[in-house]
């Protein structure tokens, strides 16, 4: 069975740093794809940024720059480290691994993803 635990969100202020992390089980990490996503109220789930299986970094264009996913396969954990926070990037972060066939190469489309984790909170305050 296939968990993902999300943690690390929090509130800051505009401009500060927040480092989410992602503890998977169940997956065979290292050749999973696997990323991050948010979703603000009343809007759609959106990408953030994304590892395919072969390892390859894809980030939205909004926050390309300022966020940075990492993965450490060792502990089975994913990272998002997100400096430079805007009130904007206010949202709940969900991880999300294990793509469909049917959808690849649609790295930050949430209906590629299989698997969610139960999402962690981001409020950036201005």
């Amino acid at each position: 069975e296939v968990q993902l635990a999300e943690s690390g969100g929090g509130s800051v202020q505009a401009g500060g740093s927040l480092t989410l992390s992602c503890a998977a089980s169940g997956v065979t990490f290292s050749s999973f794809c696997m990323g991050w996503f948010r979703q603000a109220p009343g809007q759609e789930r959106e990408g953030v940024a994304t590892f395919d299986s072969n390892g390859l970094a894809t980030y939205a264009a909004s926050v390309k720059g300022r966020f940075t996913i990492s993965k450490d396969n060792a502990e089975n954990t994913l990272f998002l480290q997100m400096n430079s926070l805007k009130p904007e990037d206010t949202a709940m972060y969900y991880c999300a691994a294990g793509c469909r066939a049917e959808f690849y190469g649609a790295w930050l489309y949430a209906p590629t993803y299989n698997y969610w984790g139960q999402g962690t909170q981001v409020t950036v305050s201005s």
